[in-house]
C-alpha cells in the first residue's frame, strides 16, 4: 500500500484544473511522489490475475533526463490524483517530442502511463491536467495517447481486444479505460495488431523455400549480432531504420544514442542469435530484433529489481525459463523489400529459437493496421492474432 505521507500534498501543481473537488492533482516532483506514481497501478490491479507489473526502474528511467535521450529534444511532466483522504486514485504523464511535434499543420502532444480507478471524475481530472499542461506550455493542437516518451516498441497503445497477460513493454489495462478515452473525446487513430506463431508448428513450406533461395545467394549475407561489436551493429541499425521508414508520415531520423540505450537495457536477457542483420554486397539492408519475453519471470520476481529482486529474477529464470520470443521490430530498406530478405531473417531467428527447448511461441508485435505488407507477412507465417491495442487522438 502507498503511504499518504509520501505525497507532496502541500504543493499540488495546477490542482485548480481538477474538475471535481473529490480529487486533487499532484505533480510528480519529489522522491515520495515518484514512489507513489510507480505504485498507483498496484492498487488498481491487485485483484487482476492477468496483470504483471512493469519494472519500476524501467518506468523511472523514461522520466530521467540523464537516462532518456528524448529529453534532449523534448519535455515531460507527470501527475497523480488523490482523493480527499490522500489516497492515490490515478496517474498520467504528458510529453512533447520536438523532433516529431507536427502532423501536417497540427502540433502534437502526447499522454501516457495512464492508470485510474473506475471513476469518470478521476479520469477526467487526469486528462484535463495533462492536456492543460500541453496547451499552456506548448500550444498543441492535438493529443495522442496512450503513447510513450520514447520509441513505440514499449508502452504504446490502449489494450482494446484480447485477454490474458501481455508481453513485457506492452500496455495492459481494464476494459473500462476505453470508455474513459471515448467519453473525453478521443478517437482511434490506428490499431496495433499482435500475433502469435507456435514454434511447435513448422513455418509454411513456401515461406521456407523463399528463405532458402535468398540465403544461398552469394550477394546476401545474414549475421547475428555480437554485443562486443555493438558499435558497428548500432550504426547498421540506424542506417537501415532511417532508410526503411523515411517515407512514413512524421518520420524523423533515429539517433544512435537511442539504440545504444535500448541495447544496454536488453543486454541481461539478450540472446544474440535472435537478433539478425541482412547485408547486400556488405551494405546493411535489413534487421530483425527478437528478445525473450521477461514477463513470465517478472510475474514471480516482482517489479523491484534491487539486489533481492535481481536474485529472485535469476532464480525464476533458471527454474521456469523464458517460453516466448518477442519480435520487437523488423526493417528492410525499400529497394530490397519483397525479395525474401524478411523471410530469410525470420527463418534464421526461428531456427535459433527452436534450438532452445523452453521457447514455445514467437510473438510478432506490433504491426499498425495501416501496414498492409507486414500484416500479409504475418498471415504468410500462419500467425494468429492475439491482441489489439489502439492509439487515440483528440483534436483540441
Amino acid at each position: 500500500m502507498i503511504e499518504q505521507a509520501e505525497l507532496s500534498l502541500e504543493t499540488p501543481s495546477i490542482s485548480s484544473l481538477s474538475e471535481s473537488d473529490r480529487y486533487i492533482a499532484v505533480e510528480v516532483q519529489r522522491p515520495g511522489d515518484e514512489r507513489a506514481f510507480l505504485q498507483v497501478p498496484e492498487g488498481i490491479y491487485r485483484l487482476d490475475p492477468f496483470w504483471i507489473p512493469p519494472v519500476h526502474s524501467d518506468i523511472s528511467s523514461i522520466f530521467n533526463s540523464a537516462q532518456n535521450p528524448y529529453f534532449s529534444h523534448g519535455e515531460a511532466a507527470r501527475w497523480i490524483v488523490v482523493n480527499q483522504t490522500g489516497k492515490p486514485c490515478g496517474r498520467i504523464a504528458a510529453f512533447i517530442n520536438f523532433n516529431k511535434q507536427f502532423d501536417d499543420d497540427k502540433k502534437i502532444g502526447g499522454i501516457g502511463f495512464f492508470e485510474c480507478i473506475e471513476d469518470d471524475a478521476a479520469a477526467n481530472t487526469l486528462f484535463s491536467i495533462a492536456i492543460a499542461w500541453l496547451k499552456e506550455r506548448h500550444h498543441v493542437d492535438v493529443i495522442d495517447g496512450p503513447i510513450n516518451f520514447g520509441e513505440n516498441d514499449k508502452y504504446w497503445g490502449l489494450l482494446v481486444k484480447g485477454t490474458g497477460p501481455v508481453s513485457y513493454g506492452m500496455n495492459y489495462n481494464p476494459a473500462f479505460y476505453l470508455r474513459f478515452f471515448h467519453s473525453f473525446g478521443f478517437s482511434i487513430l490506428y490499431k496495433q495488431l499482435t500475433t502469435y506463431v507456435s514454434l511447435a508448428r513448422p513455418l509454411p513450406e513456401r515461406f521456407v523455400k523463399i528463405a532458402a533461395r535468398v540465403a544461398k545467394s552469394r550477394r546476401y549475407k545474414f549475421e547475428s549480432i555480437k554485443y562486443r561489436d555493438r558499435g558497428r551493429f548500432i550504426r547498421d541499425f540506424v542506417q537501415v531504420n532511417n532508410s526503411a521508414w523515411a517515407t512514413f508520415k512524421g518520420f524523423h531520423p533515429m539517433e544512435e544514442s537511442v539504440i545504444e540505450k535500448s541495447l544496454r537495457e536488453m543486454r541481461p536477457i539478450m540472446v544474440e542469435e535472435l537478433i539478425w542483420f541482412a547485408y547486400a554486397d556488405n551494405t546493411p539492408i535489413g534487421f530483425l530484433v527478437a528478445i525473450p519475453d521477461v514477463n513470465r519471470i517478472i510475474k514471480y520476481a516482482g517489479p523491484e529489481l534491487d539486489l533481492w529482486g535481481k536474485c529472485k529474477f535469476l532464480f525464476y529464470k533458471w527454474v521456469k525459463g523464458f517460453t516466448t520470443v518477442r519480435v520487437v521490430v523488423m526493417g528492410i530498406v525499400p529497394e530490397y523489400r519483397n525479395q525474401g530478405i524478411e523471410s530469410a531473417m525470420i527463418v534464421h531467428a526461428f531456427n535459433e529459437a527452436r534450438k532452445r527447448s523452453k521457447f514455445k511461441h514467437v510473438q510478432l508485435s506490433w504491426v499498425g493496421d495501416f501496414n498492409d505488407k507486414m500484416i500479409a507477412l504475418h498471415k504468410a507465417m500462419n500467425g494468429i492474432e492475439f491482441t489489439q491495442h489502439a492509439t487515440f487522438r483528440k483534436v483540441l
